[in-house]
C-alpha cells in the first residue's frame, strides 16, 4: 500500500480513534478492530473486512465533537464515511458503510429479536436515524445490490463491543487495501 494512504488511515484510526465508543467500555479503534476480526473469522471477502474496519470513519472525521447523539444530533456518520471511502475505494467498501445504519433500521423492522440486541447508545441513535422502516423502505433496501453485505457488516458492528476481545492490529487489516483501492489511485 502506498505510504501516504496507509499514513492517512493510521492517523485517523490510531490517532483519533482512542475516544470511547459510545456508551461501551471500548474505544473506537478496538471497535473497528473487533468488527474486522469478526468479518475475517466469518470468511467475509476482503472488501467487507475492510468496510468492517472502516465503517465508523465518519465518526472520526466530522467536527461535531464527541457523542453528538446524546445531544439529539445525528452525525450522519454513515454518509460522511461512505463519501470519504468512495474517494479511496470501490463501492464494495463504501456502500456497505453507507448502508450500515439503514441495515440497523432494517434488522429492527424484520427481526423481532434484533432490537433487544442493540447496545443502549445504538437504541438512542435509532430514533435519530429514522426508527423502524416502512414496508416501502424495506423493499427499497432489499433492492439495493449491497444490502446483504450491509446487513453482514451491521451484525459485526453490533457484536464488536467486547472489552476483553483480542484482535490483530490495524496493519493486519490494511493488507486488504490494494485489492479494494480505486484503480485510479493505484
Amino acid at each position: 500500500m502506498s505510504d501516504p494512504q496507509r499514513q492517512e488511515l493510521l492517523d485517523i484510526f490510531v490517532g483519533r480513534a482512542t475516544r470511547r465508543y459510545g456508551l461501551s467500555e471500548i474505544n473506537q479503534l478496538q471497535h473497528a478492530l473487533q468488527a474486522a476480526a469478526l468479518a475475517e473469522a466469518d470468511g467475509a471477502p476482503p472488501a467487507t473486512v475492510l468496510a468492517s474496519l472502516l465503517h465508523d470513519v465518519g465518526h472520526m472525521i466530522h467536527d461535531l465533537g464527541e457523542d453528538p447523539a446524546s445531544r439529539g444530533v445525528d452525525d450522519v456518520h454513515e454518509a460522511l464515511g461512505a463519501q470519504w471511502l468512495a474517494e479511496r475505494f470501490g463501492p464494495a467498501v463504501s456502500e456497505p458503510v453507507r448502508l450500515h445504519v439503514t441495515a440497523k433500521r432494517y434488522l429492527c423492522t424484520v427481526e423481532s429479536d434484533y432490537f433487544g440486541k442493540l447496545a443502549p447508545d445504538s437504541v438512542r441513535s435509532l430514533e435519530l436515524q429514522g426508527g423502524l422502516m416502512s414496508p416501502d423502505e424495506v423493499e427499497a433496501f432489499r433492492a439495493n445490490p449491497y444490502h446483504a453485505e450491509a446487513v453482514r457488516l451491521r451484525r459485526y458492528d453490533e457484536e464488536a463491543k467486547d472489552p476483553r476481545a483480542r484482535t490483530p492490529d490495524f496493519d493486519h487489516y490494511l493488507r486488504h487495501v490494494p485489492a479494494c483501492r480505486l484503480s485510479s489511485r493505484a
